[in-house]
């Protein structure tokens, strides 16, 4: 047989290629492989489901990750993914892979971190599993929200004229990487050196403690909004305006003036000798929510705090296009999370 490295495909190219024989043969499901989440029909609503996995010395290094940051963060990148549906989780679950070298206490702490999150989500821990592992941690969870039929939004629903929106801010989660990074490097050259985080508590934070912007969703349903299209920015937000696309058929102008970034991570990015637009196009981590409205709604959310305007949906052969703050207009490119 002829062997195909997975790299030549990535993340996305390899789910189609796996998934492309599977077709749906159930009345119930709406939406399969594809989206944010699976959508299933359960008669008096939809039924939302989302998973993900964190697999250490990939996703989370232990060097300076916090065992409880993580298990908020593995369950509150899950969650992120049911809001981008416009929906909002009610159940989790959680399975875990571990080698011998964790402790009771050191798991005691990793779901305290989960315990956190269902706090603040409102959500419940209804099962999971738990196996061993030959080497690190891995933890899985899957997230199962509901959704209103008339209100829930795909990546598939971007109209042309349709205005691009973005929430908070994008850039510092990889930013604050970069700082734990080099901590790790200079601690492992000389472990006597205590970590200098330069007081950036803002980005760290982005880094190990994420937020999903549940009150984003709750303000869509307070002002009568209704998204055409919505995803949530995990892989950076090219990779993301991309995945719009594609699923819409349209192209994209987004402007580099509307694309929101924290100052912290704009001096950062600077002091790092890095592009802070290209921080922010491509870093990943944010979980912030991309979005698309007509254009007779921009009342709605012209005034919204932590609400964007970063671009608009053009005809697919318009091509999806950056224009920088000095008027130039580039093809974008997703240059995001590599999964492989």
């Amino acid at each position: 047989m002829a062997r195909t490295d997975v790299n030549t495909l990535g993340e996305f190219g390899l789910i189609e290629h796996l998934t492309r024989n599977f077709p749906i043969v159930q009345p119930e499901t709406l939406k399969g492989v594809g989206d944010d989440a699976a959508v299933i029909d359960n008669g008096t609503h939809l039924t939302v489901v989302s998973t993900d996995m964190l697999v250490e010395g990939i996703h989370f290094d232990l060097a300076y990750t916090p065992l409880k940051h993580l298990g908020y963060k593995a369950v509150a990148v899950n969650l992120s993914d049911i809001y981008a549906m416009n929906a909002f989780p009610k159940q989790i679950t959680v399975s875990i892979a571990l080698s011998n070298r964790f402790s009771v206490e050191a798991l005691e702490e990793l779901y305290a971190g989960i315990h956190a999150a269902c706090e603040t989500y409102q959500v419940d821990l209804v099962g999971g599993d738990t196996t061993s592992s030959p080497k690190g941690l891995v933890i899985s969870v899957t997230a199962i929200g509901q959704g209103d039929r008339d209100l829930l939004c795909y990546r598939s629903g971007a109209q042309v004229g349709d205005l691009i929106c973005i929430t908070g801010d994008l850039g510092a989660a990889y930013l604050g990487l970069q700082i734990l990074e080099r901590e790790k490097q200079l601690w492992q050259e000389n472990p006597q050196i205590q970590p200098d985080l330069e007081n950036q508590k803002y980005v760290i934070g982005r880094q190990l403690k994420p937020e999903a912007r549940r009150d984003v969703v709750e303000i869509f349903r307070k002002i009568n909004l209704k998204p055409t299209s919505m995803i949530d920015i995990s892989d950076g937000l090219a990779s993301e305006v991309f995945h719009i696309c594609k699923q819409s058929k349209v192209g994209a102008l987004i402007e580099e003036s509307g694309v929101p970034i924290h100052p912290e991570a704009e001096m950062l990015a600077l002091k790092f000798k890095l592009d802070p637009i290209t921080c922010a196009l491509n870093g990943g981590e944010d979980y912030e929510l991309l979005f698309t409205i007509r254009p007779e709604d921009v009342d709605l959310i012209r005034f919204l705090p932590e609400i964007y305007i970063a671009g608009e949906i053009l005809d697919a052969k318009d091509g999806i296009k950056l224009n920088t703050k000095g008027g130039n207009l580039h093809a974008l490119k997703a240059q995001g999370w590599v999964h492989f």
